[in-house]
């Protein structure tokens, strides 16, 4: 009897190994929901729905965006963590959530080290500081001497590039308000009409009106300078402060079968190698292509978040 019982469970493992690899090639089966915890209109909003695009066309079910912006990115990424496991429910999240909330909050509503399985990072983001142009300033000097005059507003995602910010007011003596917002299209449009004249945001949702002359940009946080806009000095450059990249990866909750996700690692690995595809949604819209293996990507994350844990600690910013 016992040896009846063994070879039961064996066959019942050696059958569940069996159905991963079936379950992830007949995977989907039905629609896929990407949840992103901005509002649409964004850069990243629109990079998400061409990649969704392509991916309903490789496997044959629809891929369904679902912004859910609010609470610092981190109301969207918990409906991500608390979904079923099965590969029905994606999610595209930034370093925000991912590697710095965990160390400004007191408390958030996942666990960000256990709760997601990282599928492959997918760009870095050119972050752009940008001005109104009725502020009539070309630099950060005279941004900084013009907010020594009145007083200023910015906005960004970036707890990075909001510690700089927060660190070039200390040092000279100005006082920016920092201003939230839940997607990059509200900002722009806070940015066009001046109420909220200065802004750390991605390149890609400013790229017509800074062509167009409607807005200015002072420098960009990459590692080197746009070659759609090579006047226009990186961070690095202007100040001598280094800052970390962001980025925007995909994610599926914790426990989703491995099968499925090397599945979506390689389909998007072909969808963003396709020359037609790079060209418009990587050097059209000024992010760097960042796609790696679920291994690489989760290694990554593990050393951006030791770097995040480090410029928390630096900004001396209490949890809230």
């Amino acid at each position: 009897m016992r040896g009846l019982i063994s070879a039961t469970l064996l066959a019942g493992a050696l059958m569940g190994g069996a159905l991963a690899p079936a379950a992830a090639q007949d995977y989907p089966a039905r629609t896929v929901r990407v949840i992103i915890p901005l509002g649409p209109g964004g850069g990243g909003d629109i990079f998400l729905r061409a990649l969704s695009d392509e991916l309903q066309k490789r496997l044959g079910q629809s891929f369904i965006v679902e912004n859910r912006p609010g609470g610092a990115l981190n109301i969207g990424t918990r409906a991500c963590a608390e979904a079923a496991p099965d590969g029905y429910t994606l999610c595209m999240l930034t370093s925000e959530p991912i590697v710095y909330n965990q160390f400004l909050f007191k408390s958030i509503p996942f666990d960000p080290e256990k709760d997601f399985a990282p599928i492959t990072n997918l760009f870095f983001n050119t972050l752009a500081f940008a001005v109104n142009n009725d502020l009539k300033v070309k630099t950060i000097p005279e941004l900084v001497a013009l907010a020594k005059t009145r007083k200023l507003s910015y906005s960004t995602f970036s707890f990075p590039l909001a510690h700089f910010m927060e660190k070039l007011k200390r040092e000279n003596g100005v006082d920016i308000v920092r201003v939230p917002y839940r997607s990059g299209n509200e900002v722009m449009t806070a940015l066009l009409s001046g109420a909220t004249p200065i802004t750390l945001l991605g390149l890609a949702n400013m790229i017509p009106q800074l062509q167009a002359g409607n807005v200015t940009a002072l420098a960009v946080n990459a590692v080197a300078r746009s070659p759609l806009f090579p006047a226009v000095p990186t961070i690095a450059e202007a100040t001598g402060e280094v800052l970390p990249q962001s980025w925007f990866g995909l994610f599926a909750p914790a426990g989703i079968p491995k099968p499925i996700i090397t599945r979506l690692a390689a389909e998007i690995a072909a969808i963003t190698g396709d020359p037609a595809f790079h060209r418009k949604n990587y050097i059209d819209r000024a992010v760097e292509r960042a796609v790696d293996t679920p291994e690489a990507f989760a290694r990554f994350i593990r050393e951006d978040r030791a770097t995040a844990a480090r410029i928390v600690k630096e900004s001396g910013v209490q949890p809230e």
